[in-house]
């Protein structure tokens, strides 16, 4: 039979094990979408960089369409002005192009009815590109 003092140390050492778990599975969860965002900025830059030919006129049209629709708020090199800077994006190529579409209520517009997807994929292929 426990008494109290030994039942405190044994519950206080299946807290901090629980807790050193918690803190664990958190870590190995953050360091693996670090590393699915890092393989994605990969793979992208290499499409774009590493001299993909229908990559690379994908972002050089992005990027013509950049400077016509988002320059003025984003900055002609992307570096932000009333809009954010755009290099190095931490989000996948979906949620992108969902912004593009969609905007942001109250802060980005619209761009739906402007740009098709094979646009919207040229830009998002340019972002990719801002490093």
């Amino acid at each position: 039979m426990m008494n109290f003092r030994s039942e405190g140390k044994a519950l206080a050492l299946a807290a901090a094990i629980a807790g050193g778990v918690l803190l664990a599975t958190l870590g190995a969860a953050t360091v693996m979408r670090g590393r699915v965002q890092s393989q994605q900025h990969l793979a992208a830059r290499t499409a774009v960089g590493g001299g993909s030919q229908p990559m690379m006129v994908a972002a050089e049209k992005g990027r013509q369409l950049f400077l016509q629709s988002c320059a003025h708020c984003h900055g002609d090199d992307a570096r932000g002005d009333d809009g954010p800077d755009l290099h190095n994006l931490r989000i996948s190529d979906a949620h992108v192009a969902l912004l593009i579409k969609n905007g942001i209520k109250g802060d980005m517009p619209s761009f739906a009815k402007k740009h098709d997807d094979a646009d919207i994929a040229a830009l998002t292929s340019y972002l990719r590109t801002l490093h």
